[in-house]
């Protein structure tokens, strides 16, 4: 997209309700595309598909779809190279994968592991294997988390339903588990993480489920909502407390020892979201400050006592996401509104 030519910096969308869950679309061929997902306390609620018209250079809705609880996590599939179907995942009370198409979006599959029961136990979050696009996990407050398997049929020309079974699920925290993430180390595809109500992150190996590290505990046992790997150097993580107003960088080399702690909040932070191209820069999002900070690591384990880059938004943000194919994009959500912005 010519973008570039028009310099602009900052593209606003207002949504018809308030937006919580929100993401990039990683496809190629649709660079400037996000999902939204409202947040409205009752059952009703809808996910909406977003795309920035270039002539016009404003957002358009391309599709709105409903979706039963405010989604916790939207995901696109991480398709770089848009060899896969035009997939979306949400969580909230079960796991679903739905396909894109021009006109309209339909649900391929609910993926639920309590076949046997009428109880779901929601789910916090979830994330999709970068390295393996048919593998997902999830998070729930049942203490477990789950390793789904998908098959996409890959033959071009063919319809193919998206069908997906649990490949493992194990009881991750003492607590309710609040994040997974895939780590990019040892090939990407095996290991992964989870911080929970416990106040721990306790990492794991699809090949030796038989135990789990515990890389970090809360000093004050608070419950840890988010955990996010370093894109460029798979040994960080950053992690975050239930009303914290710091984000704790870990190296799973050094358990236990945060390298750094971005303490320069002046109120809790909402979201934490690396940058894709660099591994020593990291935005983190602050709810009552309205801001989204910019943070340049290169200095650890020396302090870091300012971030960089900051900018203040009309509202509480509720969530960021740093465009994985577009590094010089980071999208933040607050209020009704989606603002991406240049950095």
């Amino acid at each position: 997209m010519s973008l570039h030519g028009k310099r602009k910096e900052i593209y606003k969308y207002e949504a018809p309700w308030t937006v919580y869950a929100m993401n990039w679309s990683v496809r190629p061929d649709k660079r400037f595309r996000l999902a939204l997902g409202s947040f409205v306390e009752e059952y009703n609620n809808k996910v909406q598909l977003v795309g920035l018209d270039e002539e016009s250079s404003d957002f358009v809705c391309r599709n709105t779809f409903d979706h039963p609880y405010p989604t916790t996590k939207i995901m696109w599939i991480p398709d770089t190279k848009g060899v896969y179907p035009d997939l979306l995942a949400t969580s909230g009370d079960y796991l679903r994968i739905w396909r894109v198409n021009d006109t309209e979006t339909r649900l391929e599959c609910l993926l639920n592991n309590n076949k046997n029961s009428d109880f779901c136990a929601p789910l916090t979050s979830f994330d999709w294997n970068e390295v393996d696009p048919n593998l997902l996990g999830t998070s729930s407050i049942d203490t477990t988390c789950t390793i789904w398997g998908l098959e996409t049929g890959q033959v071009l020309g063919r319809v193919n339903l998206v069908s997906g079974h649990v490949k493992t699920q194990l009881i991750a925290h003492d607590k309710e588990v609040y994040d997974i993430a895939f780590s990019r180390a040892g090939g990407g595809r095996d290991m992964f993480a989870s911080v929970g109500a416990d106040g721990s992150v306790r990492m794991f190996d699809l090949r030796h489920l038989e135990h789990s590290t515990i890389i970090y505990e809360d000093p004050q046992h608070h419950p840890l909502l988010r955990l996010c790997w370093n894109k460029q150097d798979p040994n960080y993580l950053a992690t975050m407390a239930m009303d914290g107003m710091e984000v704790v960088i870990l190296d799973v080399r050094v358990p236990c020892t945060p390298v750094a702690r971005l303490n320069n909040h002046r109120a809790c932070v909402n979201g934490i979201a690396w940058a894709p191209h660099s591994s020593c820069h990291i935005c983190t999002a602050v709810a009552d400050d309205h801001q989204a900070l910019i943070w340049d690591i290169q200095q650890m384990p020396r302090a870091i006592e300012d971030p960089i880059l900051a900018y203040t938004a009309e509202g509480e943000i509720n969530n960021v996401q740093w465009a994985s194919t577009q590094p010089d994009w980071i999208a933040i959500c607050y209020n009704n509104c989606l603002e991406i912005l240049r950095v």
